[in-house]
């Protein structure tokens, strides 16, 4: 940010329009032209910045187009830019609600980085979710068998933890990247994932990604099966349907959601409110089955890119429409008390 005329840095403005254009769901290669722009600019010289913003060649270099040099151009001249101007004024919130509820949310146990099929590298998802106020934030790229999804194997989870804990020592004391797992729930309830890398995890959310048209006694003992794994926390978006977006729309998947929740409410295991406006699952009549079974619950965003760490509005307006108190969701407890759940039922 200049600090005479208050207009952003030419860095900043291109960080906070792709973070805008993520929030809104925008078409991706419109963000990746932003995003792009930012690793372009920060390989140039103050010098060579100066001198290109002043002959009008930005255009020369790679990755920058039209509207990020003009959008380059005009931060280095101290103004803040049009388009990023226009993005603000029109920003708003997400959705109505949750204003409660909102506020008292710490962090977010669901979100994936450029490891697996995530947008961003982690280090851009942990700016984020530092700059939008997180205390943690749980890195939950996917397993081995998504492949479509370039899932870790062993050896790539353990590199990743190698990288989680390089970030955690740089900002030890302000903020936690949890080490965590999306894992696939496979088709007899196992997990696909090791007990040994999964019990080297602070939080493993395990979700159901195949199959999802399975019949009903089949998919309730799979999921039950999963929740009563020591190593589950979280329940991903249970019912893995899709009600709007650009992949369509997917009906619910059937299951006894009785005998699903009362699994969770028995063994702790935390019903996730997916946040994503394209899932918005489960559904308010489970939201409300779970509710009265006694499940926890995790407000996730599942964000996929950085702008996306801004979706919690959307599970929070949603939970607190069914009238979930806040001390059951556990993305509302500090981190301390957040370890000592997830390592409950961890083998000793």
């Amino acid at each position: 940010m200049d600090q005479t005329s208050g207009a952003p840095s030419p860095v900043t403005a291109l960080r906070r329009i792709s973070f805008l254009l993520e929030r809104r769901l925008a078409d991706t290669y419109k963000v990746r032209a932003f995003r792009g722009a930012v690793a372009t600019v920060l390989t140039l010289a103050p010098d060579e910045l100066d001198r290109r913003c002043a002959e009008g060649t930005l255009q020369e270099l790679p990755g920058i187009g039209r509207a990020t040099a003009g959008v380059i151009s005009e931060a280095h001249a101290g103004r803040v830019p049009a388009y990023l101007a226009e993005l603000e004024e029109t920003a708003g919130p997400l959705v109505e609600g949750g204003d409660a509820l909102r506020p008292l949310l710490r962090g977010d146990l669901h979100s994936h980085s450029d490891w697996s099929d995530g947008g961003s590298p982690i280090e851009e998802m942990v700016m984020t979710a530092v700059e939008v106020g997180r205390e943690y934030q749980a890195l939950t790229d996917h397993s081995p068998r998504l492949k479509v999804a370039r899932g870790l194997s062993v050896a790539r989870l353990t590199r990743q933890l190698e990288v989680v804990d390089g970030i955690n020592s740089h900002l030890a004391g302000t903020f936690r990247l949890l080490k965590g797992i999306e894992v696939d729930i496979l088709d007899d309830g196992g997990l696909d994932q090791t007990e040994e890398m999964l019990g080297r995890l602070d939080v493993v959310v395990a979700s159901v990604h195949s199959k999802l048209r399975m019949k009903s006694r089949p998919m309730t003992r799979r999921m039950v099966a999963a929740v009563e794994n020591p190593y589950v926390d979280v329940l991903g978006h249970c019912t893995g349907r899709l009600v709007k977006g650009g992949r369509g729309t997917r009906p619910q998947s059937e299951f006894d959601a009785a005998a699903v929740f009362a699994a969770c409410a028995e063994h702790g295991v935390a019903v996730e409110i997916n946040s994503r406006p394209e899932r918005q699952d489960p559904p308010d009549d489970l939201i409300a089955q779970a509710l009265e079974a006694g499940c926890l619950f995790s407000i996730d965003t599942d964000a996929h890119a950085p702008g996306q760490l801004d979706f919690l509005q959307y599970g929070a307006a949603r939970a607190e429409a069914a009238g979930v108190p806040a001390e059951r969701v556990v993305t509302t407890w500090p981190l301390e008390r957040l370890l000592e759940w997830t390592g409950r039922r961890r083998p000793s």
